[in-house]
């Protein structure tokens, strides 16, 4: 979706009512981001939103990007949120050679995430690790780990559940996803 750089479009402030249903959409999507809401979302500073490509929408505080979202897909946390807050998220993990296809703006393919330097929760090691064990259903947000690496490398919809994933061992995990050195990690908001 980012793949290219570009510029970003107009800037407006988001009204407080507003300000508030993002809020609580955040809380509601991502419920372990709650004790840090008023870190990440201040209810006295002014939340901007501005226009980019493809009817993408970017909520940004000051200069810093916080989320993003696609018309009316679910609200998606920006890489640099993701590495700040790394704990309040879904994660899964891809192997190494994964990383090279995700940096450079491929689909994120399933075999990348089942292969044994990969991790879904399920696995043996899913209860300290991704999403307390439970599977994870398509159209959630995950945030992607990369094998022997220590930030995220991508924040995107799953198109399938991970349960299904494991049966089937192939096709597409994540579309459109943001990964780092995309579009949208190089935007400059200043």
């Amino acid at each position: 979706m980012f793949k290219k750089e570009f510029t970003p479009g107009a800037k407006s402030k988001v009204k407080s009512s507003a300000q508030r249903a993002i809020r609580a959409k955040v809380v509601e999507t991502y419920p372990l981001i709650e004790p840090y809401i008023d870190e990440v979302l201040p209810k006295k500073e002014q939340l901007d939103l501005v226009k980019i490509p493809d009817r993408v929408s970017l909520y940004c505080n000051g200069g810093t990007p916080l989320f993003w979202q696609h018309m009316d897909d679910p609200i998606v946390p920006h890489l640099q949120l993701v590495h700040k807050y790394p704990w309040c998220f879904t994660r899964v993990r891809i192997d190494r050679g994964g990383i090279r296809f995700v940096l450079s703006g491929a689909t994120l393919m399933v075999p990348g995430l089942t292969s044994p330097g990969g991790r879904l929760p399920g696995g043996e090691e899913s209860e300290e690790w991704a999403n307390g064990g439970k599977e994870i259903e398509a159209g959630d947000v995950v945030v992607v780990d990369a094998e022997g690496k220590e930030n995220a490398c991508l924040v995107g919809v799953l198109k399938m559940g991970t349960k299904e994933m494991k049966e089937k061992k192939k096709g597409p995990a994540i579309e459109n996803g943001h990964y780092v050195g995309d579009g949208l990690w190089k935007l400059d908001l200043s």
